[in-house]
């Protein structure tokens, strides 16, 4: 087995665990043509394992833009800061979703998280507030 290798039983209980739903930008993966992927949290090449409490479900757009960081620039005040990590605090701790599906950051890391990772790029937002509308 390679070491990029997740096992399908873990990608299974991550998708689940996800709600089969982005973990840093909160699109669902219906509807979507390509596969979400299984994020390390903490990359490989810093040490990040490959077990359950180090993954998240990711969109492409989230995982590409996210790679092997684990900081980005507070846009606010400059600093280096932890990107958002889904397995350390709630969401909503660190980022508030408005009714036209975007998205702010209230804290350090969810203003780095969110400029990062583009994450009021228009098909996410747009998805989003597709997901506010329904029953």
């Amino acid at each position: 087995m390679s070491v990029d290798h997740v096992p399908a039983s873990l990608q299974r209980r991550v998708r689940e665990r996800a709600a089969s739903r982005c973990e840093y930008c909160g699109i669902a993966q219906a509807h979507q043509d390509a596969t979400f992927h299984i994020d390390h949290v903490v990359p490989r090449r810093a040490g990040g394992a490959t077990e359950l409490d180090n993954l998240a479900l990711a969109c492409v757009s989230c995982s590409l833009r996210k790679g092997a960081r684990e900081t980005a620039t507070d846009p606010e005040g400059g600093a280096m800061v932890p990107l958002f990590h889904p397995r350390r605090a709630p969401w909503l701790d660190h980022f508030a979703q408005h009714p036209d599906g975007s998205v702010t950051g209230l804290t350090p890391t969810g203003r780095a998280t969110v400029a990062a990772l583009q994450l009021n790029r228009p098909l996410a937002c747009a998805l989003r507030r597709a997901l506010l509308d329904l029953p």
